[in-house]
């Protein structure tokens, strides 16, 4: 069956901002208190929509979150007006109120895992939210990404999204950004590899979280009813490296998986199990070694949270990477070395999403990738669809409603509450959502 890979991007929210709140993220613990610009993040972010657009690729736009969280204070016991709320928290709670201002939905490659229905028991996409429950600011996402899903994939006949898992530290579930999905073409069956950090019944003695566990991969692919499902454990040395997600150090499209050496805790096994489950196709496997790129060469470069895809009309894939990529000189050397083989991977093209990477977030980490066949595709909800006139209307409303600078003492501000949820108020105009959309529009 025919099918294309469409992709989701997460909006930057208007308080978007360098918290460092992520432990293992070493570019966002090495910014953390320095300015950020909203404005010129979630310009950027439209920029990269805009030219996969462009590039003949679907693509759509998934809302910011409502931040600051203030039902979340609530729970906690912060009392009074909004304002009063938000004040009070940063004052008695200033952990919690960072969480609850966090713009991190943006990183849409943690929104959700996806099953195309070529892969999936009842011939249906299906989504699991991610419940994010490693770091606290992140475990606030799921059930607001539940709604943005369902907003985009509403169709029964043809969608299902389904609630997060417990939020239990047994199962620790991150999204997408740890499963890659290989195929002879998008519309065939598939191999969904699923890696996994950490066995949820064993101990974990790392430098740093690993995030997803293997009972949540499990859990995700039984819900599915996921076939071709391989399991694979992410590299104990990479996560102490400061690779948190697996997309850090490996991405894949149709019937190529690009990676570092240290993607995985035993590459072979890896690979023969890939083999194994593969249908009607030959996996090609382009593995960089640490002797042309440094485990830390790939993590601040972000060679491998780049974007593989195939444009329209092409029969060799196109790397999507970051500037930081161009800018890196053993990366870039690995990356032209790609495009002047005769490889799968045919092309380079480079991006600029600087205010995403200074948080630890490439062109990967922005986008949830969906294959759909032409009957789902139609089926998506039309107004979240990227093209020139939303491109226009959406740079309008950023320069309207975002700040170019914005410091931790910011987020305290009374004021930008008032003008998030302005902000937030214009955008389900725009993106036709309704007027209920966000809780501060319930309540």
């Amino acid at each position: 069956m025919t099918a294309v890979e469409a992709n989701a991007d997460g909006l930057i929210g208007p308080t978007h901002s360098y918290a460092g709140l992520s432990p293992g993220n070493l570019a966002s613990g090495r910014n953390k208190g320095d300015a950020s610009n909203p404005r010129a993040a979630v310009l950027q972010g439209l920029q990269k929509m805009k030219r996969l657009a462009d590039l003949g690729l679907p693509q759509f736009v998934l809302p910011p979150h409502e931040r600051p969280d203030i039902p979340f204070l609530r729970t906690l016991g912060f009392t009074g007006s909004d304002a009063r709320a938000l004040e009070q928290a940063w004052k008695d709670a200033p952990a919690f109120a960072a969480a609850a201002c966090s713009a991190s939905p943006m990183w849409a490659a943690n929104a959700a895992t996806v099953t195309p229905s070529a892969d999936s028991a009842d011939g249906r996409v299906h989504f699991t939210p991610a419940n994010l429950v490693t770091n606290l600011h992140r475990s606030l996402e799921h059930a607001q990404t539940k709604r943005s899903l369902q907003a985009l994939f509403q169709h029964p006949d043809h969608h299902a999204v389904h609630d997060a898992l417990p939020s239990v530290a047994h199962l620790a579930d991150e999204g997408a950004a740890n499963h890659v999905r290989l195929c002879a073409d998008h519309g065939e069956p598939g191999v969904n590899l699923l890696v996994w950090g950490r066995d949820a019944f064993q101990a974990w003695d790392g430098p740093f979280p690993a995030r997803q566990t293997r009972q949540a991969s499990e859990a995700v692919a039984r819900r599915h009813g996921a076939s071709g499902v391989v399991l694979a454990q992410q590299s104990r040395a990479a996560i102490a490296g400061g690779t948190f997600h697996n997309d850090v150090v490996c991405v894949g499209a149709l019937d190529t998986l690009f990676h570092h050496d240290l993607a995985f805790e035993d590459t072979a096994a890896t690979h023969a199990a890939i083999r194994a489950a593969a249908q009607g196709f030959e996996p090609i496997f382009v593995q960089v070694s640490s002797a042309d790129l440094p485990l830390a060469d790939a993590i601040s470069s972000y060679l491998f949270n780049s974007m593989l895809v195939r444009l329209p009309g092409e029969d060799r894939l196109t790397l999507i990477c970051p500037v930081e990529t161009q800018e890196n000189p053993r990366a870039h050397a690995v990356a032209q070395s790609l495009a002047a083989s005769n490889g799968s991977i045919g092309r380079v093209e480079y991006v600029d999403v600087r205010q995403s990477m200074r948080n630890g977030g490439g062109p990967a980490c922005l986008r949830l990738r969906v294959v759909l066949t032409e009957a789902e595709l139609d089926a998506v909800y039309d107004p979240m669809r990227m093209n020139d006139e939303l491109f226009g209307v959406l740079n309008d409303w950023a320069g309207e409603h975002y700040r170019d600078r914005l410091t931790a003492a910011d987020l305290a501000d009374p004021a930008l509450l008032v003008e998030t949820r302005s902000a937030l108020d214009s955008l389900t105009a725009i993106l036709d959502l309704g007027g209920s959309f966000y809780p501060f529009q319930r309540t």
